[in-house]
């Protein structure tokens, strides 16, 4: 019942889709016959509709992937660069959570480690809902920010890094072996802001796990209980993640493939000064508004990242 349910959910848009193109035809059809050229604004309008519905439905085609329907688990990190890198992933923050409202996504902070003047030193959320981590993992790896520095009194341009890594949310039925001796669970007041319990109490959760030397922690629940579930949850996914890369690097070891993305060798330039432009360096996709990408508007770049990722898989 539950595969029913998922070829339900891919084909029944698909069939409203024909449904609308096969009314704007009718409509056309009518129009023509009765010499009423009024219905012109409507049909292109539908048509419109129509093609942007097409272009997400032929995204959803690239999005077959084991996980790609699951939640995702995102985290940011500022690269060198002290203030500037921390606000700048603060941003990047901004813009995923931007992101995930156009997208109808529950977006949650989980952890954060403020920076000392600004922005975040690290920040994780979870992002909940279908297909995720499917078009997410399309933003893996080092993007780079050029502006004018609000915190520079010589208004000098800077240039700032953060890495961007998101894993899937790993399914209950995914078994992961996580033994207890090998966790280290501590506990801490949450620096968060308000609540009743929050600030009051040790509520918030940071287990290490000491095979691997990972390090997860969780502070947004009230209860220590629920903050402790959530970090779990999330190490679990660092694990199966961890292992699944440890099989893929494996595999490029063996027919040459250096795959790994570097600190620094960014896939996406952020240029505020002294243009405006965004530019994907994987898919040599750019974009003038960007302003537009930082308030969410980063579809494009997904899109062409997941098309091109098909189409090399397919060779």
């Amino acid at each position: 019942m539950q595969k029913i349910s998922q070829l339900r959910v891919f084909i029944e848009p698909w069939d409203r889709l024909q449904q609308d193109v096969e009314d704007l035809r009718t409509l056309v059809e009518l129009g023509m016959e009765e010499g009423d050229d009024s219905v012109e604004p409507e049909v292109q309008e539908g048509l419109q509709a129509a093609r942007s519905t097409l272009g997400e439905l032929e995204l959803a085609t690239v999005l077959g992937g084991e996980h790609d329907r699951s939640n995702a688990i995102l985290s940011v990190n500022a690269g060198a660069g002290g203030t500037e890198a921390c606000d700048w992933a603060e941003m990047l923050l901004r813009m995923y959570s931007m992101w995930a409202e156009r997208h109808r996504l529950k977006f949650q902070v989980v952890d954060s480690v403020p920076g000392e003047s600004a922005g975040f030193r690290n920040v994780t959320a979870q992002v909940i809902g279908t297909h995720a981590y499917g078009y997410l993992k399309a933003e893996v790896g080092v993007h780079r920010l050029v502006r004018i520095s609000p915190f520079d009194a010589n208004k000098r341009r800077h240039t700032s890094f953060a890495a961007v890594d998101v894993v899937p949310e790993i399914d209950e039925s995914i078994e992961v072996d996580i033994k207890p001796d090998d966790l280290r669970v501590e506990t801490f007041r949450s620096s968060g802001a308000g609540g009743q319990h929050v600030n009051k109490t040790d509520s918030a959760v940071r287990i290490t796990h000491l095979p691997t030397g990972i390090i997860v922690s969780c502070q947004n629940e009230r209860s220590q209980h629920s903050n402790r579930r959530t970090a779990l949850n999330i190490l679990r996914a660092k694990l199966y993640e961890l292992e699944r890369q440890r099989r893929k690097d494996e595999i490029n070891a063996l027919r040459g493939d250096q795959g790994n993305i570097e600190w620094g060798n960014q896939i996406r330039s952020y240029v505020l000064q002294p243009y405006m432009m965004v530019k994907d360096h994987r898919t040599s996709v750019e974009v003038g508004d960007a302003l537009g990408v930082l308030n969410g508007d980063i579809d494009e770049f997904i899109r062409a990242y997941l098309q091109s990722s098909a189409g090399r898989e397919g060779e």
